[in-house]
Parts: structure tokens; C-alpha cells; sequence
């Protein structure tokens, strides 16, 4: 060991580059605590720092065996670190390294990091190729010098997200080098954290203002104007406030303040926000930054309660103190938007979007201005979708795509997500086909920005190319990539978390579709546990999960059980949301027709008039969910004989949704479809051809339409041929035409 000089030698994949660099800049920079630098280990004198550290940076795919300057470096090299990954385990270079160095009798200083895949797959039928160990590393070395039979264990960190972590890896790789424990390093880590943290909010940068946000403490900052050299004394004033206040906060790390062993993200905010008027009240403007980024994160948790007042203040404090920026003003215009369109207050929404657009717009044209100004035509455009204003919508979404283009080229996160709400909408309104190609590009983006690594951005991406395909009827591809956000989200955030239990219900919507109600029963029931000991039961995600399961069991034909999981999840939602809410609407509107196909018409029609009622209060007479509600009333009213009515309705329907979507939109033909239903009943059975006949023939082209509506539809042009022959004489009177579908999925 007296030729040593290198601490350790970092054999990976070179598709790992990545990672490998990550680890070199790492261990490199890397300073033992001074305490025991100097101090003899089994690895060792202890030293001040961790370098050199070998990486190769060959390629050797053209070679034939490992370079003599390989060699050396591994010679000379105290340890062995191996990024452990399939593409490492697949690598013929990464298992000639590692027995190399098993061949200098070192197997004890191979260390493992694994970044990907998972650890002796290659045992596990059907994950063969998720193996991230080389053989090289799985099995021990012979007598001879070639491995055995003899199966070993590595010693190995784990970087994945939910298992070990970054830095809790490079710390397991260190204290192995070094040969001293983990834990001792860990707790030093954490006192450099801590310190770090404590500098980083007293030395509050000019213009950048600091509060707590997610995850661990995360401090969210935003950028003060420096326009002006007038605002500079503020500015100071404003970092050195706010500094203050964040260092009162962290005083929460106090056990005696904190409750449990841990301090929670929630914690953070309750302080915060209890405290944003203590200490600075003298001081408006800074208090209504920290109401504005309180208020934010409140909203991002779904904490819209929470939320509400401290945005409505933080609004009201910039429209009144002298002095404030107007692009301040407009960020919290924006984000009061922002959460207004969440709480469907749509009116309200619009018009503090269309406020901070036009003060924007109206500032001297600067880059913030301009961003500010694409944040809020993003909101805009989000919001008009969510009212069912989908050309508006587009056109919007199209104009903050341009500029958001024009700011930051076509390879960044905010055109990527624009493109994907883009893509969204263009589905809503009725071209999913359309929309395929500009999801695409949002996720191609978004593939280029992340590289191999998990980011939620590229989770949800990945969801919405999901729904897309799932729109267009492509279930394959559908069930394909929301598999895909499922894993990423798991890699991201472990196996319990409100994500994790959204894509389970994705991915169970998918199987209901494919007839395989069991399977989606199961990933049901599992997204209902995850969020009853995530977020309780009285939570509105938790009401979807319910929601999503009762439309299960309807199409297994458990009206009864349906109706009764329907009803919690009503209950769940009158609680959590205003009176008037979308998501309260679709569960009134799909209860109505539920109730509708058990024949219990008197409960159906107070569902569906209530539903009625509140879409009518929520969305303007254009909107297709007003057309949803007119429909469902229309099959009401066809099995209860009432077709004048009936008729009306469907055709009330039929032209919201022609002018919405189009002609030929499913949703369109389903209308025109009960229109024909109640021609048959009135006994215009030539008007009740055309329309059975072309409303059938969209469904069963479109792959899109729920299996329900497609028997629904069949029915009634059954119904109109047996009065044709009863009519023609060649058949007995027909019985009612009633809407005899069995079960449904979504009557929304």
C-alpha cells in the first residue's frame, strides 16, 4: 500500500457520466471534521481532504483490454467505488475494473453506489433487466483469480430518491474510506447544515427575500426590483427584516417549541403565518411579500383556506402602500388568481388575472415584466379551460407560449409546461389527436432538461401524455406512460405519497376501460389508504379516490354500493369546498344517472336539477358542463316517458357541445343520440333514424366514448327498430324506451 495515490478509484458506466462527475466533485471537495483528522482508522491516517480521486474519462469500447494507465490508477488506488446501475451491471469495462481490483486483494474496499435499477433483479423472474450489480461485484473471486459460485453481499449506498439520498450516500461512501461510522459524520453533516443555514438567512442577499417553503425548510426567494438607485435603502431595510423574521422562525427547531421529534414543513408555515404581523408592522410592504409567499405555499399544499387570507391581504397591503413596485402588485394579483381558479370562483379569477395583465403590460418593457406578464396569461389561459372556454383558452395559452418562447428559447421548463397545458386544452376541447404532437415536444423538453434523472416535472409530463392518449382512445399507450409517471413519482417521493396515490387511480381508470375491473378496484383501495393516512378522510382527494371507486362499481353492477361510496364522497366534497364547485357538480350529475339507471327517478331528478343549478351558477350557458347536466336530464326524462321534454334538453345539448367541440365529437353524438330517443317516443321515427343513426355511428368509430354510452346509444336505435317493425306489423308492441344501460363509469 506504500504506492498508493489515489483515495479511491470511481469505476461507472459512461452513461453514468453524470454521475460519475456528480461523485469525483463530491469526494474531492469533501473536508474530514478537524476532530479527527490525523487520527488512525483500519483505512488508515485520517486526512484533511479526500483527494485525488481517479475517473476515468476513456472510452473503451474499441479496446481489448484495460489500458495500462487503468491498470496503474487501480494499483494505486486505496479504494474501489462502483456506480452501480443496469447500464454499469450490462458494462463488460465496469466488470473487468472491478475484478481487476478484487484481483489486488482489495474485495474489502469495493464500495457500492447505486443510482439506478435494483439490486439482484437478475434473480427475480421478469426483472432480469433492472440487475444493477455486475456479476463482478455479485459474486466472490476464486483461487484462480475468476469468480466463483460463492455469492457475496456488497457494501453499497443508495442514491435513489426515498432510499438513502444524495447526501446520505456520499456520506456511507466516506465513512468507508475513512472507516469510521456513519452516524458520527451524518450528526457532523448536519451541524455544517445547520450553521450554513443559519449564515445563509442573516446574510440575506439585497433585493431577495427568504421564507420557508417545502421539504426540507426550502427557502423561497424572490427578486426585488433593482431598477432604481432609490430603492436601495428599502431593499436593505426589506433582506434585513425579513432575515430577522426568518430566524425567529427557525427557532421552531427548539424541541421545546417543536411538536414530536421532527419539524414539519406545516409547522414552518403555521409559525409564519401566525408571526407575519408581529414585528412588522411598521413595515407594509415587507409584510406583504411574506404574505404573498406564505400564502403560495399554503396554496401549493391545498391548504386553500389557509391560503385565502393571506393572499387577499397581501393584495390589498400593495394596492395601498406608496412606493411598491406595480409588477410586486402584480405577482400577487397572479397568485390570488391562481388560487381563485382553484376554488372556482372563475369571475373573480379573470379579472385579477386580466388586472395583473394589464399592469404588465403596461410597465416599461423589461424582462420581469415580460415574465410576469407570460405567468399570467399561463394563469389565464389554465383558468379559461377550467370554465370549459376552450377556444379562449387556446388562444391564450398560444400567445404565453410565444412569449415564453421568446424569453427563454424552446428548451426550458415554463415553455415545457406550457405546451403541456396547450396540449390539455386542445384536448378538452375535442382534437386529442391534435394535441399528441404538442405533448410531445413537452415532454421531449422535458426529457432534455432531466436527462436519466426523476423530476417531478417529468413525472407530470408524462401523466398528461397519459391522458391524452387515453382521450384518443389509445389505452395502450395511455396505461404506458402513466406507468411510467407511477415510477417516477415513486423514485421522487416513496411508496407513500398524494402523487404516488393520483397515478395509482390514473392507472386504475386505464384498466376500468380495458374491463379489468379487479385490477382497478385494488389500485384503488390502494390510492384510498395511502391518502386516508396521508391527508385523513375529509380530504377532497380522498373524496376523488372514493368518487373514482364507486364509478368501478358501477360498471361491475354494484349500483347499490356505487351510490352508497358515491354519496361519501358528496359528503366529502360539500365539506371541503365552497357551495358552488365543480367536482361537487360531476358527482351531483353522475349520481343523477346512476340513480336513473336503478329507476329511482325521484332521487335522480333532485341530483340532477341541484347539479343543474350549481353549473349554472359556476359556468356561463356555453359551457359543455352545462351541456353534461342537460344531457344526463334528458335520459332522465326519456325513461320516464316525458319526451317533449326530453327532446328539448338533448337538443339544448347537442348544440352546446356542436359549438363547443364539434359536430362529431362523441359527446356531441351521445346528445344527438337521446335527441333520437325522444323522437322514437314521440313517434317521428324518420327524424329518430337520422339522428340514432349518425350519433351510433360517431360512438362506435370512437374509441375515446365510454363503453356505457355506447350501449346506451344501441339501445335506443333498438328501441326505434322494434316500433319500425310493430309500426310495419311484423313485430309485438315494443316495450318503453328506457335508459337501460347497466352500470356506468362517468356520467359527467
Amino acid at each position: 500500500m506504500d504506492l498508493i495515490k489515489y483515495r479511491a478509484f470511481i469505476t461507472y458506466s459512461h452513461q453514468d457520466a453524470r454521475w460519475g462527475s456528480w461523485l469525483h466533485k463530491s469526494l474531492e471537495s469533501y473536508r474530514p471534521p478537524k476532530k479527527l483528522v490525523g487520527t488512525t482508522t483500519a483505512r488508515g491516517v485520517i486526512p484533511k481532504r479526500l483527494s485525488p480521486v481517479f475517473r476515468d474519462r476513456e472510452e473503451l469500447a474499441s479496446a481489448t483490454d484495460l489500458s495500462e494507465a487503468i491498470n496503474d490508477a487501480l494499483q494505486r488506488s486505496a479504494c474501489q467505488i462502483i456506480i452501480c446501475s443496469p447500464r454499469a451491471a450490462k458494462s463488460r469495462w465496469v466488470n473487468e475494473e472491478i475484478l481487476a481490483f478484487k484481483r489486488l486483494g482489495r474485495e474489502d474496499r469495493i464500495f457500492c453506489l447505486i443510482v439506478d435499477g435494483e439490486p439482484n433483479a437478475s434473480e427475480l423472474p421478469g426483472r432480469e433487466q433492472e440487475e444493477c450489480f455486475p456479476p463482478a461485484l455479485r459474486f466472490r473471486l476464486g483461487p484462480d483469480g475468476n469468480l466463483s459460485e460463492t455469492r457475496t453481499e456488497p457494501i453499497a449506498a443508495d442514491a435513489r430518491t426515498g432510499k438513502d439520498g444524495k447526501t446520505s450516500a456520499k456520506l456511507k461512501l466516506i465513512a468507508g474510506m475513512l472507516g469510521v461510522g456513519f452516524d458520527l459524520l451524518r450528526r457532523r453533516e448536519q451541524q455544517r447544515f445547520n450553521r450554513r443555514l443559519f449564515i445563509t438567512a442573516c446574510a440575506a442577499l439585497s433585493g431577495m427575500v427568504l421564507t420557508s417553503g417545502l421539504a426540507a425548510y426550502a427557502l423561497i426567494q424572490r427578486a426585488a426590483a433593482q431598477r432604481q438607485t432609490l430603492r436601495a435603502e428599502a431593499e436593505a431595510r426589506t433582506a434585513k427584516e425579513t432575515a430577522r423574521f426568518l430566524v425567529d422562525l427557525f427557532k421552531v427547531s427548539d424541541p421545546s417549541e417543536a411538536r414530536g421529534n421532527t419539524v414539519t414543513a406545516r409547522e414552518m408555515l403555521d409559525k409564519g403565518a401566525a408571526r407575519v404581523d408581529q414585528g412588522l408592522a411598521k413595515e407594509p410592504a415587507i409584510q406583504a411579500t411574506l404574505m404573498d409567499t406564505l400564502g403560495t405555499v399554503y396554496m401549493g399544499l391545498g391548504l386553500y383556506a389557509q391560503a385565502r387570507p393571506l393572499l387577499d391581504r397581501a393584495v390589498a397591503t400593495r394596492r395601498r402602500v406608496p412606493g411598491i413596485d406595480p409588477l410586486e402588485l402584480s405577482d400577487s394579483l397572479s397568485h390570488q388568481a391562481d388560487l381563485l381558479a382553484l376554488q372556482a370562483e372563475f369571475d373573480a379569477g379573470e379579472k385579477a388575472y386580466r388586472e395583473a395583465i394589464r399592469i404588465a403590460s403596461s410597465h416599461p418593457h423589461d424582462r420581469q415584466s415580460e415574465v410576469d406578464l407570460g405567468n399570467s396569461l399561463a394563469g389565464l389561459g389554465t383558468l379559461l379551460d377550467l370554465e370549459g372556454r376552450y377556444t379562449d383558452a387556446e388562444k391564450t395559452l398560444r400567445a404565453a407560449l410565444n412569449l415564453r418562447q421568446a424569453l427563454y428559447g424552446t428548451k426550458d421548463p415554463d415553455v415545457a409546461r406550457t405546451l403541456k397545458d396547450l396540449a390539455r386544452t386542445i384536448t378538452r376541447g375535442g382534437n386529442p389527436g391534435a394535441a399528441i404532437p404538442l405533448m410531445q415536444r413537452a415532454l421531449a423538453v422535458q426529457r432534455d432538461l432531466r436527462g436519466n434523472e426523476p423530476h417531478p416535472d417529468l413525472a407530470e409530463v408524462l401523466n398528461d401524455m397519459g391522458y391524452v392518449f387515453d382521450e384518443n382512445g389509445d389505452l395502450d399507450n395511455a396505461e404506458k406512460f402513466y406507468r411510467e409517471s407511477l415510477a417516477m413519482y415513486r423514485r421522487l417521493l416513496g411508496d407513500k405519497h398524494p402523487y404516488v396515490a393520483t397515478e395509482l387511480e390514473n392507472v386504475a381508470l386505464t384498466a376500468q376501460s380495458k374491463g379489468d375491473f379487479a385490477s382497478a378496484e385494488a389500485l384503488l383501495r390502494q390510492s384510498l389508504e395511502i391518502h386516508r393516512d396521508l391527508q385523513g378522510e375529509s380530504h377532497p382527494e380522498f373524496g376523488r379516490a372514493l368518487f373514482n371507486l364507486a364509478s368501478v362499481q358501477y360498471d361491475r353492477g354494484e349500483t347499490r354500493d356505487a351510490l352508497a361510496t358515491m354519496r361519501q364522497a358528496l359528503v366529502i366534497y360539500r365539506k371541503a369546498y365552497p357551495a358552488d364547485h365543480p367536482e361537487i357538480a360531476i358527482v351531483l350529475n353522475v349520481m343523477g344517472f346512476g340513480l336513473t339507471m336503478a329507476r329511482d327517478y325521484g332521487q335522480a331528478n333532485r341530483y340532477l336539477q341541484e347539479g343543474l343549478a350549481m353549473r349554472r351558477r359556476l359556468f356561463n350557458d356555453k359551457s359543455p358542463e352545462i351541456a353534461s347536466s342537460l344531457m344526463m336530464l334528458a335520459v332522465l326524462r326519456v325513461a320516464e316517458g316525458k319526451y317533449p321534454e326530453a327532446l328539448e334538453l338533448a337538443q339544448s345539448a347537442r348544440g352546446i357541445f356542436t359549438a363547443a367541440l364539434s359536430a362529431e365529437h362523441w359527446r356531441t353524438a351521445i346528445a344527438e343520440s337521446i335527441e333520437g330517443a325522444a323522437l322514437t317516443g314521440l313517434g317521428r321515427l324518420d327524424e329518430a333514424e337520422v339522428r340514432l343513426t349518425h350519433g351510433c355511428g360517431v360512438l362506435s368509430k370512437n374509441s375515446g366514448a365510454e363503453w356505457v354510452y355506447r350501449s346506451l346509444a344501441q339501445q335506443y336505435l333498438d328501441t326505434l327498430h322494434r316500433r319500425e317493425r310493430y309500426v310495419n306489423g311484423l313485430a309485438s308492441p315494443p316495450a318503453a324506451t328506457i335508459a337501460a344501460a347497466a352500470h356506468t363509469s362517468a356520467a359527467r
